[in-house]
């Protein structure tokens, strides 16, 4: 086994010759929070080098160290030999050094090329000269982007694309990569990683966070793994010592660790998800008239933007209770509309939808909430919690009221309840009283499908993206609650961009194009190649 579990943290990282850079003892403090230990490792030229650990584990924080916007508080870093302490990103710019964060930080509202020129050019803008050059890095890298696009009108994916070429272009001689591939299609996936591997081949040192450990597997030529902030394991030769990496990332095993040699699929969803598979179908299956209310039923669901076009048409589904329907389709496709009506946020142009019975087409968000429909938002920040408020008041802002005390809050029984969701869902944080905002991604995402997932009176389920950014013990706790509450009766509509997940978790599979249900399927791995054409906008 290469993967050794570190006794003493401050261990000498391994090295050939003179890495390319070296952290030695880094340590970083964030108030009470001991975000990092005297954590070292090194990177050589020409070699992806991935970072592993469970949300909060550090991996980000280790990022933005040597990209400058944050400084260590102990412990030392070198460049090519040299020492290295970056007082803000343009030193690590300066340093040949490129990043592309787990969130976008680009300009909504300007093309693509103008988002390149920021802080890049003094004087006359030579935006033709750079749109050139977007041009060929897009056509060297196989990443290809119309320079003057605006932003707001790019996929995700393609947003992800400019955050990468933008870096590219910059020539770098190490590139770090936040979780790059968290909001990427299966397709865009591979052709990142196909980057990745050219980049490293022509010398460029690469740091790679992901949970996906499919990835690690295809790309990796070594990795640390990080918990509580410390370095708990390494390997020379991660593909052969998956199952060590991930125990040391866990504490345990997974599931199902088997799942892990299986080459085809994202080893990052376990037997937990396919056990969904094998739940009881006498509600799916039995007569007619046995067959309780449908959990969702949308009727002809369509959306027209303020321009007039139709962004969702004619959506029709049902979801029975203790069923998945799992929505797949490139973003942009309809999904985003789709999720706002469901909850609340938006009113169709045409159709209606019925939870257990109950019409709620056009209702706002509090009633579809108090009708029992949990809601997971692909953006959290936008519509899934309140930053500023505290963990507790977040785990509880659906029935805040319950502890209202002639307009006080009873803060003990709030504490106390928040608690019990944390320690259930396992929702990390120094106390129910911190912001939310504090809080990992991880953690943020795990605290609203808390959340959600105890509504009183949960019939179904509405989740959009609910493992975007989890490691990989997290996917298994999300997709364990998941099933576990649909053993319960609840019917869920999962919209993912994972469609390996979506082919172990979901029953059945509908792929919208352009708004439109492209076709309907059984979810299963046989059903790959159809449901890619579908998503791509061919009749299969």
């Amino acid at each position: 086994m290469n993967a050794v579990l570190e006794r003493d943290a401050a261990a000498a990282p391994l090295a050939r010759g003179t890495p390319l850079l070296e952290l030695a003892g880094l340590g970083k403090r964030f108030g009470s929070l001991q975000a990092l230990a005297d954590v070292s490792l090194a990177l050589q030229a020409g070699e992806v080098h991935c970072l592993l650990g469970e949300n909060g584990a550090g991996k980000s924080t280790i990022c933005n160290l040597i990209f400058g916007v944050h400084a260590p508080d102990t412990g030392s870093m070198r460049l090519a030999g040299q020492p290295y302490r970056p007082a803000r990103p343009a030193d690590a710019l300066a340093h040949g050094i490129a990043m592309v964060h787990q969130h976008f930080s680009l300009v909504p509202n300007l093309s693509v090329v103008d988002n390149l020129l920021l802080g890049q050019s003094r004087g006359v803008l030579r935006r033709a000269d750079c749109a050139a050059r977007v041009r060929a890095t897009g056509e060297r890298y196989g990443l290809p982007l119309d320079p003057f696009a605006r932003v707001a009108d790019l996929s995700v994916g393609e947003r992800q694309r400019v955050e990468i070429v933008k870096c590219l272009m910059r020539e770098p001689r190490l590139l770090v990569l936040d979780e790059p591939t968290a909001v990427l299609l299966p397709d865009e996936i591979q052709a990142l990683l196909a980057v990745c591997a050219r980049v490293a081949e022509q010398g460029c040192g690469v740091v790679l966070v992901t949970h996906k450990l499919a990835e690690i597997r295809q790309l990796a030529q070594r990795a640390t793994v990080l918990r509580g902030g410390r370095v708990v394991a390494r390997s020379e030769n991660p593909a052969q010592d998956l199952n060590e990496l991930v125990r040391a990332m866990i504490q345990r095993d997974l599931v199902a660790s088997a799942t892990m040699d299986t080459a085809a699929t994202d080893v990052s969803v376990t037997a937990v998800i396919s056990a969904a598979k094998q739940r009881d179908a006498a509600s799916t299956s039995s007569p007619e008239a046995n067959r309780p209310v449908d959990a969702l039923m949308a009727d002809g669901l369509t959306v027209r933007d303020a321009q007039g076009v139709t962004r969702l048409d004619t959506f029709t589904v049902i979801v029975a209770p203790g069923e998945i329907v799992g929505v797949a389709g490139v973003e942009g496709n309809g999904q985003v509309e789709l999720a706002a009506v469901l909850s609340g946020l938006a009113a169709p142009s045409e159709g209606r939808f019925f939870v257990a019975g109950r019409e709620l087409t056009g209702q706002p968000g509090k009633v579809v909430t108090s009708a029992g429909v949990g809601i997971v938002p692909e953006d959290r920040h936008a519509s899934g919690c309140v930053t500023a408020m505290s963990v507790a008041e977040n785990l509880m802002l659906n029935r805040l009221a319950r502890y209202s005390r002639r307009g006080l809050l009873d803060r003990t029984a709030l504490r106390r309840d928040a608690v019990a969701l944390m320690d259930r869902y396992d929702v990390r944080a120094a106390s129910p009283d911190v912001a939310f905002g504090g809080l990992s991604g991880g953690n943020q995402q795990k605290a609203v499908l808390a959340r959600e997932l105890t509504t009183e009176g949960l019939c179904f389920l509405l989740a959009a993206q609910p493992t975007r950014g989890l490691d990989v013990g997290a996917v298994e706790a999300v997709y364990g609650h998941i099933v576990a509450a649909c053993e319960r009766g609840v019917g869920v509509l999962l919209i993912s961009s994972e469609l390996d997940e979506l082919l172990q978790v979901a029953d059945r599979i509908v792929v919208l194009y352009r708004g439109r249900i492209m076709g309907e399927c059984e979810a299963n791995a046989a059903q790959r190649e159809r449901i890619g054409a579908w998503m791509a906008g061919h009749a299969a």
